[in-house]
């Protein structure tokens, strides 16, 4: 592996900054993470010198629409998806999926069957739960093993009737780490002429995503959980969202996408997914050439992505089972997780843990005082801490490194964790 991890670093200016003295060491990733200095200079020069609305004549209209033409090609090239038509932008993924519901709603009837996941970010729980209260429809929960952490798909096989019209599920869980297998999962809906609806949130940042191999309707993810601004972002099948009536005002487009962005959007947030896409193409090019030949499908942009993230992961994988040792080796945590270690290819490094006696708040708040940022709670997953039996004791730690940290990053929350545990 030439995964070179201070070249990645100092790409990063947060990286660098410290507070009375002590270097900031950001584990709060899976909440959204850090940027590289091309994403923050992508959106001040739109800003700066493309800041207009679009479909006018004038230089600065005709500039902004390139703006958002590029970043439509670089999400499609993110996720492999068919066309660049199919990318909608919008301000976060709850956002957007809260709206989609609607439309998605249209399609549906009273008695009509939603397959919602116990493992999921609410944002993927309760618009459909919400859609189903105002249409009468019926909800089914997917649970999975609080020993396994793991979904068992011969349920979902037992869940799905001729009355199950939409399957929504996570790539991965945003507490427990868990990759989910979602091709596997897509497959069953489209057998049962269901559809399904992925969030990619957690996935997209540490694996390689492409929509057309995954077989899924709908996918949707926020490009500040993987180094770039506050967006969300949304791919739709077209021939599905076709047969959907967008809820806009009557001047918008009534074409793909720009049926389903409602409003102006964030041009400045829009230039910045650019930006972050080149950055993981630019890993691609000069770091992750041996992976290359594993996207050989592929070439040019799309291909220097993929091998990147196959790379990254890679990293990620060896993060995850540095933290995992060290969190286990210590009396009276639980890692709410994966821990095997041939299971760490269908994990993500974010790593959620407990202590027998000392409440997650109260760890969070330590390691906040020693510049060590984690989150404490549920996490917005919900169902998933009332299923480990964590909801009413506050949740878990949650831990969540990414590529641009390091073992030593590691090394100093283990040996923080000693004294604020032991008291």
């Amino acid at each position: 592996m030439s995964f070179d991890l201070e070249a990645v670093r100092a790409q990063f200016p947060a990286l660098a900054l410290s507070d009375n003295g002590m270097r900031r060491i950001y584990f709060d990733n899976p909440a959204g993470t850090q940027v590289p200095s091309v994403v923050a200079n992508a959106v001040s020069d739109c800003l700066l010198n493309t800041n207009a609305n679009l479909g006018g004549y004038f230089a600065t209209a005709v500039a902004a629409d390139a703006v958002v033409l590029s970043a439509r090609e670089a999400m499609a090239d993110f996720i492999n998806a068919p066309s660049a038509d199919e990318i909608v932008f919008g301000q976060n993924m709850t956002t957007m999926t809260l709206h989609l519901s609607r439309s998605i709603g249209r399609l549906l009837q009273a008695g009509d069957e939603i397959i919602v996941s116990q493992m999921d970010h609410d944002a993927n729980v309760w618009p459909w739960v919400l859609l189903a209260r105002d249409l009468d429809l019926e909800v089914k929960w997917l649970p999975f093993s609080a020993e396994t952490y793991e979904f068992d798909l011969q349920v979902l096989d037992e869940l799905i009737s001729e009355r199950t019209r939409l399957v929504c599920v996570g790539g991965a869980s945003n507490l427990i780490g868990t990759i989910n297998d979602v091709k596997t999962i897509c497959a069953k809906a489209r057998a049962a002429g269901a559809m399904s609806f992925i969030d990619g949130v957690q996935s997209a940042p540490h694996i390689a995503t492409d929509v057309q191999d995954m077989g899924c309707d709908f996918f949707v993810c926020s490009s500040y959980k993987f180094f770039g601004p506050h967006q969300g972002i949304l791919w739709g099948r077209r021939d599905v969202m076709e047969q959907l009536e967008p809820y806009k005002v009557r001047p918008s487009p009534a074409e793909l996408p720009w049926c389903f962005e409602t409003g102006t959007q964030s041009h400045e947030g829009i230039a910045g997914i650019t930006a972050t896409i080149d950055y993981f193409a630019s890993i691609g090019s000069s770091m992750a050439t041996e992976y290359a030949s594993e996207w050989s499908q592929f070439s040019g942009r799309r291909r220097d992505v993929h091998a990147a993230m196959s790379l990254l992961f890679d990293y990620e994988k060896e993060l995850a089972s540095h933290l995992i040792d060290g969190l286990t080796s210590i009396a009276g945590i639980t890692v709410q997780g994966v821990t095997a270690v041939d299971a760490y290819d269908r994990r993500v490094p974010t790593v959620s843990f407990t202590h027998a006696s000392v409440a997650p708040d109260v760890v969070a708040e330590a390691l906040a005082h020693q510049n060590i940022f984690v989150w404490s709670g549920h996490n917005y997953a919900v169902e998933a801490v009332k299923v480990l039996g964590i909801h009413e004791s506050g949740g878990a730690i949650r831990v969540g490194p990414v590529h641009y940290n390091s073992k030593s990053e590691i090394d100093e929350l283990l040996e923080a964790l000693g004294p604020i545990l032991a008291t």
